[in-house]
């Protein structure tokens, strides 16, 4: 039944035709040639991985420990930026004082504080590989960064917590 306006009623479409064997298909790379995209939603195991970028660290060993280094360091770091031995490093805004020195303390905060988020979202992206070892070296250059610059190595051995008064406590353990 034609109802006007162009419509048809009835059979559904026939699917698109396949691509041709050895034709480029999408992602990038040399035409003609398919490549193996490595696409888990669910953690697994295994050295052959894509971490951040396309093809990195691919199904090399030796890349891939430096893929779990790098994920390790980025971690370690971001515990450093923040800090409070960080903070104390950094120039205060002075109570009183020209408005250059205050611009200037506030954007050395500012900038520490881009390079934290933004280390923050690699990280979290590098994460989202779904690959175990990633996620055990964030993990443990979080903790390697929080004994190091929060609770033991360089700080007094107090992990500190802000609570918005002013007062600093031991951070509680969560089980």
């Amino acid at each position: 039944m034609n109802m006007g306006g162009g419509h048809r009623m009835g059979g559904m479409a026939a699917p698109a035709p396949s691509p041709p064997a050895g034709a480029h298909v999408g992602g990038g790379g040399m035409p003609g040639m398919r490549r193996k995209r490595y696409a888990h939603m669910t953690f697994f195991w295994e050295r052959k991985s894509e971490i951040l970028f396309t093809g990195w660290p691919g199904a090399d060993g030796g890349m891939y420990a430096l893929a779990l280094v790098a994920v390790f360091a980025l971690a370690l770091l971001l515990e450093f930026l923040g800090s409070r031995r960080l903070h104390a490093l950094l120039p205060a805004a002075p109570a009183a004082g020209t408005g250059k020195r205050r611009a200037a303390a506030g954007g050395a905060r500012a900038a520490v504080h881009a390079l934290r988020t933004g280390g923050a979202y690699l990280l979290m992206l590098a994460i989202m590989s779904f690959n175990g070892g990633v996620l055990l070296a964030a993990v443990a250059g979080h903790a390697a960064g929080f004994l190091a610059f929060k609770a033991g190595l360089f700080g007094d051995g107090r992990a500190r917590v802000e609570d918005g008064c002013g007062k600093e406590e031991l951070a509680p353990a969560a089980f």
